[in-house]
């Protein structure tokens, strides 16, 4: 049995939901199927749920929403009309919607929440009311009623570990099932959702749960590239990797999988197929397990910029316990999250997201880590790129990390720091952000040119 997940482009359009169509009959495997809200036509068109976001906001400043509301009505009734379906299709979801906005606003997080799932949730009802109309027994599924439990976390709920229990009786059900993505329920019933592009969070739980045999997770594009397609023209399309290092290169940039979509599917050893609703016959990506390294050392290259690093350089630091206790805690008492922490003995860098900060923040945190934990000097650069090279094959290859560096070297690329972690799956360098296009490129180059992958 397989799970399949089909995202926001693939149903944008009553022509991309033909295609959906096509693609789940054509392989009686595929019982289960999770929807996205309707995504963008095409560039400058508006995700429905951005367009919810927006309502959302609008109501809770007390200003009219009805333009948005019109503008979501519209998306939906345009897939309804070239799909041919009953007008009280689209008036459910137009009374769906009116409900939600007339809600509780005491609470706004809530609000939100319960406002954008919308358009997953009435999504999915369509796309169930289109198999209908072909013949085919299909069923949406209420992710309250089948019991996809989360926490209550606006925006960033986590599932509870009784929901898998529940969700697996939906073995049971006859039919294909329409399961919307994106969100689920608290056990006092309010509606929360995972973090954006949750609906692979959605489909990788339901595949755990029913113990599925494959994850399908449908896209706009043929496969995982080796490196941002933006940054190097026809890059090599990855066959198969690893869920470490789809991991690694899907939290350095890489947005064809939500990272955090793996971790139900990686904990039930499910193995995750990256497919094309444009062309399903292409083979796409499988993430599985283990796979044999045949490829040379390196699998793929991310980056990603906006990154900024606290430099601490004391004295005879390695002789001083707690320390980078003491570092970390101070930024904890900021709510601030890091990403890496190279080290020397008598130094160390802290690199984080640059948008935590502001000035006045800065200046406090710098004077807090001077005057409290006495460094000798301490250091705030802005404007970082990360650029992760990933690779099971590194744990057996040597000198991976000379060609790196003089690969950047040649290319006349400053390397700010690096680190590698102990499992030797990643290898990160930071640079300045105008030199990260030439970097990636550079890297490229090296591991790419003349390997097939």
């Amino acid at each position: 049995m397989k799970v399949v997940k089909f995202g926001g482009s693939s149903l944008a359009s009553g022509k991309q939901v033909e295609k959906v169509f096509q693609i789940v009959m054509s392989d009686p495997e595929r019982k289960v199927v999770v929807v996205s809200a309707p995504g963008k036509r095409f560039s400058e068109d508006q995700k429905v749920t951005d367009l919810l976001i927006e309502c959302a906001d609008l109501c809770l400043q007390d200003r009219d929403p009805q333009e948005k509301v019109e503008a979501v009505m519209k998306r939906y009734s345009s897939i309804a009309l070239e799909l041919g379906l009953p007008d009280k299709v689209v008036s459910e979801i137009y009374h769906d919607l009116q409900e939600r906005i007339n809600g509780d606003k005491s609470k706004p997080d809530r609000f939100i929440d319960r406002l954008k799932a919308s358009g997953e949730d009435n999504n999915a009802k369509l796309v169930a009311a289109y198999f209908q109309t072909q013949g085919v027994e299909a069923h949406y599924v209420d992710p309250k009623e089948a019991g996809l439990l989360v926490s209550n976390e606006p925006g960033n709920a986590q599932v509870l570990p009784e929901a898998y229990e529940q969700l697996y009786l939906l073995n049971n059900r006859s039919g294909i099932l329409i399961f919307p993505g994106f969100f689920g329920y608290s056990k006092e019933g309010d509606v929360y959702t995972f973090s954006r592009s949750g609906s692979d969070i959605t489909g990788s739980i339901l595949a755990n749960a029913l113990k599925a045999d494959l994850y399908e997770n449908f896209t706009d594009v043929d496969a995982v590239y080796s490196v941002n397609p933006y940054i190097v023209q026809k890059p090599k399309e990855i066959k198969e990797l690893t869920y470490r290092e789809m991991r690694e290169l899907s939290y350095a940039g890489f947005t064809v999988l939500h990272d955090e979509a793996l971790v139900p599917a990686f904990r039930a050893g499910i193995p995750v197929q990256i497919k094309n609703t444009n062309n399903p016959s292409a083979p796409g990506t499988k993430i599985v397990y283990q796979r044999d390294n045949t490829n040379g050392p390196v699998i793929g290259i991310a980056s990603d910029n906006g990154f900024c690093s606290i430099y601490v350089s004391k004295y005879l630091m390695n002789r001083e316990i707690g320390f980078g206790r003491k570092l970390l805690g101070i930024l904890e008492e900021y709510g601030m999250s890091y990403e890496h922490t190279p080290s020397g003995i008598d130094d160390v860098s802290v690199i984080l997201r640059e948008n935590q900060f502001d000035l006045e923040l800065e200046n406090e945190i710098k004077w807090r880590i001077e005057t409290e934990l006495h460094a000798d000097e301490v250091r705030i650069e802005h404007s970082l790129a990360l650029i992760m090279v990933v690779g099971e094959g590194m744990r057996q290859n040597v000198g991976t990390m000379a060609r790196a560096a003089k690969a950047l070297g040649k290319a006349k690329v400053n390397i700010e720091m690096i680190n590698q972690g102990s499992s030797e799956v990643s290898m990160m360098f930071g640079v300045k952000e105008v030199d990260e296009k030439r970097a990636v490129q550079a890297l490229y180059e090296e591991f790419f040119a003349a390997v097939p992958v």
